[in-house]
């Protein structure tokens, strides 16, 4: 480690000291306002001497609130954790601000690290620093998806326990609450929820909202099933009490779901990470391979280097959204983003604003609106068409601008590097001695002179720059083969500072990538729609295990299958409502047009089920094959996601491992070997030349 490295991590420690001492003061002051002082008040007389971790998650949250930068990340925390807590203001608190401590524990020592080792690199420096903002969101993203987990392993051994608690009271909301006393669990507070829906004065309009914040289909099937036999009754089916055959029937549901989900936490339990992991070696790499390789220096630290940077800094930006939304299982916690008053309702509010976005946006009833709206149910967005628009307009301007700002930035470092770069007037491929460096750069700077002299006269010629040489101190003893050597020299080096300035094909690159930038979400959605596609086969077994839960209950109608159906339904969510919306006015010719509208194979054979038993047969009859198949349907729905995960795990290596792919080939292997090739062959070409 060099002397100024150390003196670097020395400044920033003691910049990090004095930072915490203003924050510690800060605090301080804060702790004594209302709020604290009211915390303080309630602790008064139930306070225990000893540390409370419970009581600083607390503070701390209140701390994290008022911070402009982490008030975002906590709110956006609340808004999941929410769900899992149902609403207990203290633990959704305590879990928000423990994972947010977590998280910056982990970051803030990556934000030091990446500015010690990239403050000569500015541009570097912000691309890394934003990139750790991603590692924020896998961190909270990752905790919430463990969270929920645990609630869904705890739902087994929930559902397992309302078994031998019915066997003993026989009524479905004792059994429920005589389960959920246990505090410490999560799952409890769900029982609790479901007691209190099963004995309110409205339980179907309680269970309605419920339905809308459950944190899983399960918890609401549990929720319906329950709901169904308290207002219904049980019912003996060979023997065995319904309601237990169908808690049986969802708990197996959730084992499959719960090993799926393992599957897939395994596969892309470091996936995230890899695809942003190349743009930590970017700048090591480069002054390992400048350290060891001397003659590509020119190349890492010119124009084509950083073009090659901003390329693999793309490929890694796309990699990494790409394996987030195809690790995404698209059914748990779909909506639990601010979808109330985002930053796009504030946009769309302001008159000028709403003109310009009306302009690009498609006419309400046009071929183009209709294919757009499509796009976003198929993708299960929760983006209306105003918000795509503003998403896609701020992009593509934010794009534009970007890239204009880099092709400024590439001339300058294109410059930049004529000026400083130590001159050597022979070919380099070995290292080069501190004596040779100084002296190189110190005819670097004698050249500067005369490019400064002639910078921005384009029609400079060699010849009047022998003049100039010939009349200069620095070449007063000089022969005619040097000076005309110096001034060939200094002329291409002239030419190169003159010629860097934007052109006009990069205004039409910039124009290209303000493109790229507005069809850019499109293309999002679209692979959306593609990931969910997979999970097609996977839907429709639930919709298979739904029916068989359903068939057996007394004044169950096709009718009340399907509201079930679109409950928990979401690649088919579309063409199931727009069939309960036409129900009414006539059944068969409903479930026909729905019929019609898909194209899966597997769901064909449930409508058409469904319309056997509007008008010819009984609701169980036409689903038989269902209960005596089931073992069969049990077995293939395994085999389909193991499938599933097959084929997301080879997406998601391909796309996951291409940043690091093209981090060594394109940033370290080819340059060295092309540029180590190139610097060869011009070495044997002078020494063949000098040898005759």
């Amino acid at each position: 480690m060099s002397i100024e490295i150390i003196y670097k991590i020395m400044g920033f420690s003691v910049i990090a000291i004095v930072i915490i001492g203003i924050a510690y003061f800060i605090l301080s002051k804060k702790m004594q306002k209302s709020e604290y002082k009211q915390i303080q008040k309630l602790q008064k007389g139930t306070k225990s001497n000893s540390f409370s971790t419970e009581v600083m998650y607390q503070k701390l949250y209140l701390i994290y609130s008022r911070i402009p930068f982490l008030k975002r990340y906590i709110l956006k925390l609340r808004r999941r954790l929410e769900i899992l807590n149902i609403d207990d203001e203290y633990i959704t608190r305590r879990d928000a601000s423990k994972i947010m401590t977590n998280a910056l524990a982990i970051v803030l020592p990556l934000v030091l690290l990446t500015i010690i080792i990239t403050s000569s690199n500015l541009l570097l420096m912000i691309i890394l620093l934003l990139f750790e903002l991603f590692m924020v969101d896998i961190f909270i993203d990752s905790s919430i998806d463990k969270k929920d987990n645990e609630l869904l392993t705890q739902q087994v051994d929930f559902f397992s326990e309302i078994r031998h608690a019915y066997h003993e009271y026989n009524m479905v909301e004792e059994a429920i609450y005589q389960v959920s006393q246990d505090d410490e669990k999560d799952v409890s507070r769900q029982g609790e929820k479901i007691y209190e829906i099963l004995i309110s004065d409205d339980p179907e309009t309680e269970l309605e909202k419920y339905y809308d914040v459950a944190p899983n289909d399960f918890l609401k099937e549990f929720a319906g099933i329950s709901y169904l036999t308290k207002e219904y009754g049980d019912r003996k089916v060979d023997g065995a009490s319904l309601y237990l055959k169908n808690v049986d029937n969802i708990t197996q549901e959730m084992q499959i779901e719960i090993l799926k989900r393992d599957r897939l936490n395994y596969v892309f339990k470091s996936l995230s990470f890899i695809s942003i992991a190349p743009v930590l070696f970017l700048e090591p790499i480069k002054t390992w391979a400048v350290t060891n390789f001397p003659f590509v220096k020119s190349w890492y630290f010119g124009k084509s280097g950083m073009i090659v940077q901003i390329i693999i800094l793309l490929i890694t930006f796309v990699s990494y959204i790409l394996v987030r939304k195809l690790k995404d299982n698209g059914s748990i916690n779909m909506n639990t983003k601010n979808t109330q008053n985002p930053w796009q309702a504030k946009v769309y509010k302001n008159k000028f604003a709403k003109k310009i976005v009306d302009k690009f946006m498609p006419k309400d009833g046009t071929k183009e609106y209709k294919k757009v709206k499509d796009l976003l149910k198929d993708a299960a967005s929760y983006l209306k068409m105003e918000w795509l628009y503003i998403n896609r307009i701020c992009l593509a301007i934010a794009a534009f601008f970007i890239s204009l700002i880099v092709f400024i930035q590439l001339h300058n470092i294109a410059v930049d590097y004529v000026y400083t770069n130590p001159t050597s007037d022979y070919n380099l491929i070995g290292g080069q001695s501190a004596k040779d460096e100084a002296k190189a750069m110190e005819l670097t700077k004698q050249d500067n002179i005369f490019i400064d002299m002639y910078r921005g006269k384009l029609n400079v010629k060699v010849e009047e720059l022998e003049k100039t040489l010939q009349n200069s101190k620095y070449y007063k003893e000089a022969d005619e083969k040097e000076i005309k050597t110096a001034a060939e020299r200094i002329y291409d080096k002239l030419k190169i500072v003159n010629s860097e300035n934007l052109q006009w094909f990069e205004l039409l690159l910039a124009f290209g990538c303000c493109i790229i930038g507005y069809l850019a979400p499109i293309w999002i959605l679209m692979f959306q729609v593609i990931m969910r596609k997979l999970e097609m086969e996977d839907e429709v077994m639930q919709f298979q295990t739904i029916i068989l839960m359903l068939m057996r209950i007394e004044r169950v109608s096709v009718e009340i299958i399907l509201e079930w159906l679109e409950r928990y339904s979401n690649i088919f969510k579309n063409p199931i409502t727009k069939c309960l919306n036409n129900y009414e006015a006539g059944a068969w010719k409903a479930l026909e047009e729905m019929k019609e509208e898909v194209s899966y194979m597997p769901l064909i054979r449930i409508v058409e089920s469904m319309q056997a038993a509007v008008e010819k047969i009984p609701i169980r009859d036409a689903f038989d094959e269902l209960d005596s198949e089931r073992e069969y349907y049990r077995d293939k729905r395994r085999e389909s996601n193991e499938r599933l995960i097959s084929r997301k795990q080879m997406i998601g290596k391909v796309i996951g491992f291409a940043p690091m792919i093209c981090l060594f080939v394109g940033y370290l292997i080819i340059p060295l070997v092309y540029i180590g090739l190139t610097a060869m062959g011009s070495a044997f070409s002078a020494m063949s030349s000098n040898s005759f």
